[in-house]
Parts: structure tokens; C-alpha cells; sequence
């Protein structure tokens, strides 16, 4: 159960953007009724996260191979549950989300899905990225994917923290 409650959604404060995330989204998830404890904050979130998940060049399977990397590295189960599908969808095979854990062992990613896990890695667990490691994933990426890429790392690195600080898990009721 998470740390504290989820928001009120039948609030005055936050009906606009109740509505705005549920037909951006479908639904309003854990993750979201959280953030609506500030809409300021949920607001700030949605439109990030729309242009991130939406607006980039980024290949569908990749940026949901980087949330999914992060989601086992920071051991974040709720990022984990709710993109699995999207990951699926977008086409990873279940096979290579199997193997995520210890993907530098595995034989079914590309050279361009190592670069990208390789600068997913040291961005989460280390911050600063070995110039290596850069001049392998620069190799596959323009500048606007590669600033595209470092942003979605970035985000989704936030992203896990905030579930996991907050307890936030897929099987929490909703209000």
C-alpha cells in the first residue's frame, strides 16, 4: 500500500485534469492519482511525459526497452507491470524481457539495443556515462534521438524513484 493516500479524484482541484489523463490515458492510473495529490505537479508530469511517451522519434521498442531496463535496475514493479505490455506491443519479444537482467550475457539483443542498454545502465547506476559508452550509442542515434534517448532515461529513472519512495504498486485500491 502506498505511503500515503491517492488523491481524491471527485475534487474540485483536480477534476479538469482528472478528465484530461483519462482521455490521454483511458484511465487514471496509481501513478497519476498519486501526482494529483499537487496538481501543479500532475500537470507538469502529464505534459512531460506525453511529449516523452508521444512526441519523439525514438523507436516504440526502444524507449520501452530503456523503461523496462530501468524498471529492473532501480526494482521498480509497478513501471515494470504497466509497460510490459506497451513493450510487447511495441516489439520486444517476451524472450528479451526475460533476459533484461542480465541482457550483456544475452544473445538476443542487436548491436544498437546493447549501446542502448549499455548507456541505459551507466546512466541509472552511475550518472556520468563513460565516453565508451557514448561513442558506442552515438554510433546509432542523431543528435535529436540522442538528446530524445538521454531525456526518456532521464524520466523514467524519475519516474521509478517516485513509485518506489512512495510505495506505489499495481495491486494498491484506488479511491
Amino acid at each position: 500500500m502506498a505511503r500515503i493516500p491517492y488523491a481524491d479524484l471527485s475534487h474540485p482541484d483536480v477534476s479538469p485534469l482528472v478528465d484530461q489523463i483519462i482521455a490521454e490515458r483511458g484511465s487514471v492510473l496509481h501513478l497519476y492519482q498519486m501526482l494529483l495529490q499537487s496538481p501543479p505537479v500532475a500537470r507538469g508530469w502529464l505534459n512531460h511525459l506525453t511529449g516523452i511517451r508521444h512526441n519523439t522519434s525514438l523507436a516504440g521498442n526502444v524507449r520501452e526497452m530503456v523503461i523496462m531496463r530501468i524498471a529492473v535496475l532501480n526494482g521498480a514493479p509497478y513501471e515494470a507491470d504497466q509497460h510490459a505490455p506497451i513493450a510487447l506491443k511495441e516489439g520486444m519479444t517476451q524472450a528479451q524481457l526475460d533476459d533484461l537482467d542480465a541482457w550483456a550475457a544475452s544473445s538476443l539483443f542487436s548491436p544498437l539495443e546493447r549501446a542502448v542498454l549499455a548507456y541505459t545502465d551507466a546512466m541509472t547506476r552511475d550518472v556520468q556515462v563513460p565516453d565508451a559508452v557514448f561513442n558506442e550509442v552515438r554510433q546509432h542515434f542523431d543528435a535529436r534521438q540522442l538528446v530524445e534517448l538521454t531525456a526518456t532515461i532521464a524520466t523514467y529513472n524519475m519516474v521509478s524513484r517516485f513509485l518506489e519512495a512512495l510505495q506505489i504498486h499495481s495491486h494498491d485500491e484506488r479511491s
